[in-house]
């Protein structure tokens, strides 16, 4: 299928035409996942990465220093992304709607057209809980809601960007065992970065936790990833991971060994399903995935010099 959704895409989807025409690619040549070319998540900085003849419904964008320039998703049909999100989570935890949800994500929230918190939003009104709801700077009644959910045991997500998650384990510190507490990363520039085991072993002492599930998504997806601990991710069905090595994006790393993250989206047949991300990974052997961090700068010289044709 991701073979197919390659050729549709060649043909159709300018952006990623021009950029297979620019790496002197015969699509024909194409037999394997791993000889798909990967478009860099960069593109979506810069163009429109949408099927030919499409409008959008919907433009997601992604956060950004200041002064920056933002990625944008250009979305067909919000109602395909709704579907997605919904079959990528119950594929790992079961129905989306049997959990009461509550969210930190001050960072998304201050800002629009966060596609973190359009999924969330949507899992918050289709939820079965009246207790579920966006916590920005009430963290009192989250304290609150968090102690009534655990008394009544109902099922709840916690769901919060890292430095959040953080100030209110510091300040709420309380016995979170019975629930999922799910960290999206990211200090967002509000806190010292840290690394993954670290945030987590910090929330593990403070809310009384066996483990800290996390969410891997970003602006340029429709799929999403999840762990539930240990920094060990599982895709959704739509999705898969290849780890190309760090000096060449052309060539495929060993199973177990770091390079950076290309992510096969099958739901993002409008745009690109094929997006080499700015990820430092390992892909394990039964399919599943660690991040470890984010390329640097001198990192980003290196593979940039291998696009310029």
């Amino acid at each position: 299928m991701a073979l197919d959704v390659f050729r549709y895409q060649y043909r159709y989807n300018e952006v990623y035409h021009q950029f297979v025409e620019d790496l002197n690619v015969n699509p024909d040549d194409i037999v394997t996942l791993e000889h798909i070319p990967f478009l860099p998540i960069s593109a979506f900085r810069h163009y429109k990465v949408l099927r030919k003849g499409l409008s959008k419904e919907v433009i997601f964008e992604s956060s950004g220093t200041s002064g920056s320039t933002t990625s944008k998703l250009h979305l067909h049909d919000i109602a395909w992304y709704q579907q997605n999100v919904e079959q990528g989570f119950t594929s790992i935890y079961g129905d989306p709607k049997s959990y009461c949800w509550m969210a930190l994500l001050p960072s998304y929230l201050e800002r629009k057209n966060s596609s973190l918190v359009y999924m969330v939003d949507h899992f918050i009104r289709h939820s079965k809980y009246e207790q579920s709801g966006f916590f920005l700077d009430n963290l009192n009644d989250l304290q609150n809601k968090l102690k009534e959910v655990v008394r009544r045991k109902i099922p709840t997500i916690l769901i919060g960007v890292s430095f959040a998650l953080l100030d209110f384990a510091e300040n709420y510190a309380m016995d979170l065992s019975s629930i999922v507490v799910m960290e999206t990363g990211g200090m967002k520039g509000r806190r010292r970065e840290i690394p993954r085991f670290e945030l987590h072993d910090i929330l593990k002492e403070k809310l009384h936790l066996k483990s800290v599930h996390s969410e891997y998504g970003m602006t340029e997806l429709l799929s999403q990833a999840y762990s539930k601990g240990d920094g060990v991710f599982v895709c959704s069905p739509t999705m898969k991971i290849i780890v190309k090595d760090l000096s060449d994006p052309f060539a495929l790393n060993k199973m177990g060994k770091s390079g950076v993250l290309n992510v096969i989206d099958l739901a993002n047949v409008e745009q690109c399903s094929f997006i080499e991300t700015s990820d430092i990974g390992i892909k394990m052997n039964d399919d599943r995935f660690q991040v470890l961090g984010r390329l640097d700068h001198a990192m980003l010289r290196g593979c940039n010099l291998l696009y310029q044709v």
